[in-house]
């Protein structure tokens, strides 16, 4: 074979392979970063999910507050 056939075709291997490797390398990136961000994201819906709650107790802290406010006006 001719010696430049021979340096095209490492070179066209060389190229192909580098260009498979930054691929997969793209792509486990961006699944990183996706997990990342779902946990963020959970995160976040937990931290939803509890404020009605903490808002329910907190209404019940109040009423529980002005009753014994008002016991206390009353004696």
């Amino acid at each position: 074979m001719n010696n430049e056939i021979i340096i095209a075709f490492i070179s066209v291997l060389g190229t192909i392979v580098g260009s498979f490797g930054g691929i997969v390398t793209s792509s486990k990136m961006t699944s990183f970063r996706l997990e990342k961000l779902e946990e963020k994201v959970d995160k976040h819906n937990n931290f939803a999910e509890r404020i009605p709650v903490v808002e329910e107790q907190i209404k019940v802290i109040n009423h529980r507050i002005d009753d014994l406010e008002r016991g206390e006006n009353s004696k």
